[in-house]
Protein backbone atom coordinates (compact mmCIF):
# COMPACT_ATOMS: atom_id res chain seq x y z
CA UNK A 1 0.00 0.00 0.00
CA UNK A 2 1.65 3.75 -1.04
CA UNK A 3 0.98 6.12 1.00
CA UNK A 4 -0.41 8.98 -1.53
CA UNK A 5 1.06 12.16 -0.34
CA UNK A 6 -0.07 15.74 -1.73
CA UNK A 7 1.38 17.46 -4.63
CA UNK A 8 1.30 20.94 -3.11
CA UNK A 9 1.12 20.70 0.46
CA UNK A 10 3.52 17.98 0.77
CA UNK A 11 6.20 19.42 -1.63
CA UNK A 12 8.26 22.66 -0.53
CA UNK A 13 8.46 25.09 -3.40
CA UNK A 14 10.78 27.84 -4.33
CA UNK A 15 9.04 31.08 -4.94
CA UNK A 16 11.93 32.39 -7.03
CA UNK A 17 10.89 29.22 -9.11
CA UNK A 18 7.35 28.92 -9.25
CA UNK A 19 7.69 33.19 -10.00
CA UNK A 20 9.91 32.37 -13.11
CA UNK A 21 8.66 29.64 -14.33
CA UNK A 22 5.06 31.44 -13.78
CA UNK A 23 6.77 34.45 -16.32
CA UNK A 24 7.80 32.14 -18.98
CA UNK A 25 4.27 30.25 -19.26
CA UNK A 26 2.75 33.92 -19.48
CA UNK A 27 4.98 34.94 -21.86
CA UNK A 28 5.08 32.24 -24.82
CA UNK A 29 2.14 30.18 -23.67
CA UNK A 30 4.19 27.05 -23.33
CA UNK A 31 1.33 24.93 -22.26
CA UNK A 32 -2.57 25.19 -23.40
CA UNK A 33 -5.96 23.67 -22.69
CA UNK A 34 -6.35 20.29 -23.61
CA UNK A 35 -2.14 19.58 -23.80
CA UNK A 36 -1.21 16.50 -23.54
CA UNK A 37 2.59 17.25 -21.46
CA UNK A 38 5.23 13.99 -21.53
CA UNK A 39 8.04 15.08 -18.96
CA UNK A 40 11.61 14.30 -19.59
CA UNK A 41 12.35 12.31 -16.33
CA UNK A 42 16.14 11.57 -15.52
CA UNK A 43 15.67 11.70 -11.74
CA UNK A 44 18.39 14.80 -11.32
CA UNK A 45 17.44 17.82 -9.62
CA UNK A 46 16.11 19.51 -12.76
CA UNK A 47 13.90 17.06 -13.56
CA UNK A 48 12.55 16.69 -10.33
CA UNK A 49 11.97 20.02 -10.12
CA UNK A 50 10.62 20.15 -13.22
CA UNK A 51 7.52 17.38 -12.71
CA UNK A 52 6.58 19.04 -9.23
CA UNK A 53 6.14 22.63 -10.25
CA UNK A 54 4.01 21.03 -13.57
CA UNK A 55 2.08 19.09 -11.02
CA UNK A 56 1.28 21.97 -9.54
CA UNK A 57 0.63 24.00 -12.53
CA UNK A 58 -2.04 21.01 -13.47
CA UNK A 59 -3.77 21.28 -10.03
CA UNK A 60 -3.91 25.20 -9.89
CA UNK A 61 -4.13 26.27 -13.89
CA UNK A 62 -7.41 27.63 -14.78
CA UNK A 63 -7.65 25.03 -17.40
CA UNK A 64 -6.94 21.36 -18.13
CA UNK A 65 -3.66 19.69 -19.27
CA UNK A 66 -2.52 15.74 -19.01
CA UNK A 67 0.95 15.30 -17.16
CA UNK A 68 3.17 12.35 -17.34
CA UNK A 69 6.75 11.13 -16.43
CA UNK A 70 8.70 9.10 -18.57
CA UNK A 71 11.90 7.59 -17.88
CA UNK A 72 14.59 6.62 -21.11
CA UNK A 73 16.68 3.33 -19.73
CA UNK A 74 19.59 3.42 -21.57
CA UNK A 75 20.48 0.11 -20.43
CA UNK A 76 23.13 1.15 -18.17
CA UNK A 77 21.85 -1.53 -15.05
CA UNK A 78 20.30 1.85 -12.91
CA UNK A 79 17.53 0.95 -10.43
CA UNK A 80 14.56 3.76 -11.75
CA UNK A 81 11.71 1.92 -9.15
CA UNK A 82 12.81 4.87 -6.39
CA UNK A 83 11.18 7.54 -9.33
CA UNK A 84 8.58 5.05 -9.84
CA UNK A 85 7.66 4.97 -6.38
CA UNK A 86 7.69 8.69 -6.16
CA UNK A 87 5.44 9.25 -8.58
CA UNK A 88 3.13 7.08 -7.97
CA UNK A 89 3.15 8.70 -3.96
CA UNK A 90 1.75 12.18 -5.88
CA UNK A 91 -0.14 10.99 -8.24
CA UNK A 92 1.96 11.62 -11.42
CA UNK A 93 1.51 8.63 -14.33
CA UNK A 94 4.66 7.06 -14.79
CA UNK A 95 6.33 5.83 -17.59
CA UNK A 96 9.14 3.46 -18.15
CA UNK A 97 10.94 2.98 -21.54
CA UNK A 98 13.76 0.29 -21.56
CA UNK A 99 15.93 0.59 -24.79
CA UNK A 100 19.37 -0.64 -26.32
CA UNK A 101 21.12 2.67 -26.26
CA UNK A 102 24.26 1.92 -24.35
CA UNK A 103 24.57 -1.34 -26.49
CA UNK A 104 24.20 0.33 -29.62
CA UNK A 105 26.75 3.36 -28.24
CA UNK A 106 29.06 0.44 -27.14
CA UNK A 107 29.02 -0.90 -31.00
CA UNK A 108 29.14 1.93 -32.68
CA UNK A 109 30.91 4.71 -31.26
CA UNK A 110 34.29 5.84 -32.85
CA UNK A 111 37.11 4.97 -30.42
CA UNK A 112 38.12 8.28 -28.85
CA UNK A 113 35.20 10.19 -29.06
CA UNK A 114 32.96 11.76 -26.92
CA UNK A 115 29.93 9.23 -26.21
CA UNK A 116 27.56 12.47 -25.06
CA UNK A 117 26.52 13.75 -28.46
CA UNK A 118 25.74 9.86 -30.11
CA UNK A 119 23.61 9.30 -26.64
CA UNK A 120 22.04 12.68 -26.22
CA UNK A 121 20.42 12.11 -29.85
CA UNK A 122 19.36 8.86 -29.62
CA UNK A 123 18.12 9.35 -26.22
CA UNK A 124 15.74 12.30 -27.89
CA UNK A 125 14.87 10.23 -30.39
CA UNK A 126 13.33 7.67 -28.16
CA UNK A 127 11.26 10.12 -26.79
CA UNK A 128 9.96 11.58 -29.41
CA UNK A 129 8.99 7.94 -30.40
CA UNK A 130 7.64 7.13 -27.10
CA UNK A 131 5.80 10.52 -27.02
CA UNK A 132 4.07 10.16 -30.40
CA UNK A 133 3.40 6.70 -29.70
CA UNK A 134 1.32 7.67 -26.93
CA UNK A 135 -0.19 10.69 -28.29
CA UNK A 136 1.62 13.24 -26.43
CA UNK A 137 1.62 16.60 -27.99
CA UNK A 138 4.59 18.18 -25.90
CA UNK A 139 7.26 17.11 -24.45
CA UNK A 140 9.07 19.17 -21.31
CA UNK A 141 12.50 19.25 -20.33
CA UNK A 142 14.37 20.89 -17.50
CA UNK A 143 17.33 23.20 -19.31
CA UNK A 144 17.54 26.37 -16.80
CA UNK A 145 19.09 29.37 -17.41
CA UNK A 146 22.41 28.57 -16.77
CA UNK A 147 21.96 25.63 -19.17
CA UNK A 148 20.98 27.99 -21.67
CA UNK A 149 23.77 30.76 -20.82
CA UNK A 150 26.30 28.31 -21.12
CA UNK A 151 25.45 26.62 -24.66
CA UNK A 152 25.50 30.07 -25.95
CA UNK A 153 29.31 30.28 -24.94
CA UNK A 154 30.25 26.72 -25.79
CA UNK A 155 28.46 27.62 -29.20
CA UNK A 156 30.07 30.83 -29.61
CA UNK A 157 33.71 29.12 -28.30
CA UNK A 158 34.05 25.97 -29.64
CA UNK A 159 31.76 25.84 -32.80
CA UNK A 160 32.21 29.39 -33.87
CA UNK A 161 28.29 29.96 -34.28
CA UNK A 162 25.88 32.04 -31.48
CA UNK A 163 22.99 30.17 -30.21
CA UNK A 164 21.24 28.87 -27.22
CA UNK A 165 17.80 27.40 -25.94
CA UNK A 166 14.49 28.96 -26.52
CA UNK A 167 12.00 28.12 -24.65
CA UNK A 168 10.09 26.06 -27.33
CA UNK A 169 10.45 24.84 -30.54
CA UNK A 170 8.63 22.45 -32.97
CA UNK A 171 10.31 19.65 -33.47
CA UNK A 172 10.79 17.64 -37.13
CA UNK A 173 7.76 15.36 -36.30
CA UNK A 174 5.37 17.99 -35.72
CA UNK A 175 5.78 18.16 -31.09
CA UNK A 176 6.57 21.35 -29.42
CA UNK A 177 9.72 20.39 -26.62
CA UNK A 178 9.18 23.38 -23.98
CA UNK A 179 11.42 24.38 -21.47
CA UNK A 180 9.34 25.82 -18.51
CA UNK A 181 12.75 26.14 -16.27
CA UNK A 182 14.46 28.29 -19.07
CA UNK A 183 14.53 31.20 -17.22
CA UNK A 184 14.86 29.73 -13.46
CA UNK A 185 18.74 30.15 -12.12
CA UNK A 186 20.24 26.13 -11.61
CA UNK A 187 21.20 27.45 -7.57
CA UNK A 188 17.29 27.86 -7.27
CA UNK A 189 16.74 24.58 -8.34
CA UNK A 190 19.06 23.26 -6.38
CA UNK A 191 18.48 24.65 -2.87
CA UNK A 192 14.40 23.39 -3.94
CA UNK A 193 15.54 19.85 -4.72
CA UNK A 194 17.35 20.45 -1.55
CA UNK A 195 14.28 21.13 0.47
CA UNK A 196 12.72 18.18 -0.51
CA UNK A 197 15.42 15.66 -0.11
CA UNK A 198 13.84 14.54 -3.44
CA UNK A 199 15.46 10.54 -4.79
CA UNK A 200 18.22 12.17 -6.80
CA UNK A 201 19.94 9.76 -9.02
CA UNK A 202 24.00 10.85 -9.68
CA UNK A 203 24.24 12.27 -13.14
CA UNK A 204 27.65 10.66 -13.85
CA UNK A 205 25.98 7.55 -13.15
CA UNK A 206 23.40 7.93 -15.20
CA UNK A 207 25.01 9.33 -18.41
CA UNK A 208 26.42 7.54 -20.55
CA UNK A 209 30.14 8.90 -21.04
CA UNK A 210 30.99 7.33 -17.90
CA UNK A 211 29.27 4.47 -18.36
CA UNK A 212 30.79 3.64 -22.02
CA UNK A 213 33.98 2.32 -22.81
CA UNK A 214 36.40 5.27 -22.73
CA UNK A 215 34.05 7.83 -22.77
CA UNK A 216 35.20 11.54 -21.73
CA UNK A 217 33.66 13.88 -19.42
CA UNK A 218 32.26 17.28 -20.65
CA UNK A 219 34.92 19.21 -20.48
CA UNK A 220 33.72 21.97 -21.96
CA UNK A 221 30.72 22.27 -20.18
CA UNK A 222 32.60 22.39 -17.10
CA UNK A 223 35.28 24.81 -18.36
CA UNK A 224 32.92 27.66 -19.69
CA UNK A 225 30.72 26.78 -16.12
CA UNK A 226 33.76 28.09 -14.41
CA UNK A 227 34.15 30.86 -16.01
CA UNK A 228 30.58 31.84 -15.83
CA UNK A 229 31.02 31.55 -12.43
CA UNK A 230 33.73 33.56 -11.69
CA UNK A 231 32.44 36.13 -14.44
CA UNK A 232 29.45 36.32 -11.32
CA UNK A 233 32.38 36.56 -8.42
CA UNK A 234 33.16 39.79 -10.35
CA UNK A 235 30.05 41.12 -11.89
CA UNK A 236 26.68 39.97 -9.80
CA UNK A 237 23.84 40.95 -11.89
CA UNK A 238 25.70 39.05 -14.82
CA UNK A 239 23.18 36.63 -15.34
CA UNK A 240 20.38 39.71 -15.15
CA UNK A 241 21.66 41.66 -17.96
CA UNK A 242 22.37 38.26 -20.09
CA UNK A 243 18.88 37.14 -20.02
CA UNK A 244 17.66 40.59 -20.80
CA UNK A 245 20.49 40.47 -23.89
CA UNK A 246 19.09 37.13 -24.80
CA UNK A 247 15.92 39.04 -25.77
CA UNK A 248 17.48 42.37 -27.49
CA UNK A 249 19.88 41.18 -30.08
CA UNK A 250 20.85 43.37 -32.64
CA UNK A 251 20.85 41.54 -35.29
CA UNK A 252 22.28 44.46 -37.86
CA UNK A 253 25.44 45.30 -35.96
CA UNK A 254 26.94 41.49 -36.70
CA UNK A 255 28.96 40.31 -39.89
CA UNK A 256 25.58 39.15 -41.66
CA UNK A 257 25.75 39.41 -45.10
CA UNK A 258 22.15 39.93 -46.75
CA UNK A 259 20.44 41.30 -43.11
CA UNK A 260 21.43 44.46 -43.86
CA UNK A 261 19.93 44.16 -47.20
CA UNK A 262 17.00 43.27 -46.00
CA UNK A 263 16.71 45.69 -43.35
CA UNK A 264 17.26 48.73 -45.82
CA UNK A 265 14.43 46.66 -48.56
CA UNK A 266 12.18 47.29 -45.67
Amino acid sequence: MINKLNPIKDIWFSKKVTKFVGRTQGEFELIKPGDRVLVGFSGGKDSFVLLHVLKRMQLIAPFSFDLAAIVIDSGTGIDYSPLKSHCEKFDIDFIWYKTPILEIIEEKKRPGSSACGFCARMRRGALYTKALELGFNKIALGHHFDDAVETFFMSMFYNGIMRSMPPKYRAYNGLEVIRPLIKVREKWIEYMAKENNFPIINGEESCLAYSASDGKEPYAREKVKKILENLEKEEPKIFQRLDNAFSHIDCDTFFMKGFDESISRN
